[in-house]
């Protein structure tokens, strides 16, 4: 299969209290969707990408593109209203038969994860990277009290990239629409279609920059990956 990935960068991010946006938040001098774009630019696996940008913001992902001499971005779109109409725009743009979907807000993933998840796809029709729950979660009633506990053994964290065949995402994401639907991720859109996700093991260091702590653990990440090589 043919791979491309759609980087979803149009989220505000409301949670840093950040005067920028968080894909251009410095990790270590470089913004979050330098390292986010280079993970994509170092994977054989894929073939071309496409940055959806915050409405406004698309000439700076261009900018951001052409100095870090990044060759397979492809096209910049504008993000909608909903991560599911960016995911989307991002989708259309592509002609590849696999599609990748990737937060920027996620500079840490290794190429190597990415390839697993396309491997696994293809294999199985649909993949996710995805993270053993550590803490054991509880499951609350309206007033705020714990009236359940999963089986934490069954419970992952999803990740992204979050990879499938790219005419299949887009049917899944037309029959949400249709149905009023609303999804926090894609796999969520292709379990409404009835499609089975395999789980491909990721990694914890593979976070998603949320908060200002996020921030300053990912930079350490970074440290420890340089000390690494």
């Amino acid at each position: 299969m043919r791979w491309g990935a759609v980087v979803v960068a149009a989220g505000r991010g409301t949670r840093m209290g950040a005067a920028d946006n968080k894909p251009y938040l410095p990790i270590a001098g470089r913004p979050v969707l330098a390292y986010t774009l280079e993970a994509f630019e170092r994977c054989d696996a894929v073939e071309t990408v496409v940055i959806v940008a915050a409405p406004g913001e698309e000439e700076r992902a261009r900018e951001l593109v052409a100095k870090e001499g990044f060759r397979k971005t492809a096209a910049v779109v504008t993000g909608g209203a909903e991560r599911q109409d960016s995911v989307l725009a991002g989708v259309n743009a592509l002609d590849t038969d696999g599609v990748l979907v990737h937060d920027a807000a996620r500079p840490l993933v290794e190429p190597e994860r990415i390839a697993a998840c396309c491997r696994s796809a293809e294999e199985n029709g649909a993949a996710a990277l995805a993270v053993p729950v550590k803490d054991t979660i509880k499951v609350t009633d309206k007033d705020g009290f714990m009236v359940a506990t999963p089986d934490r053994s069954a419970l992952w964290a999803v990740q992204t990239p979050q990879a499938f065949a790219r005419a299949e995402l887009i049917e899944a994401h037309r029959l949400a629409r249709e149905a009023g639907a609303a999804a926090t991720d894609d796999t969520m859109l292709m379990e409404l279609l009835g499609r089975t996700v395999a789980v491909v093991p990721g990694d914890y260091r593979n976070l998603k920059i949320t908060t200002p702590e996020d921030l300053l653990v990912a930079e350490l990440f970074l440290g420890r990956r340089q000390e690494e090589k």
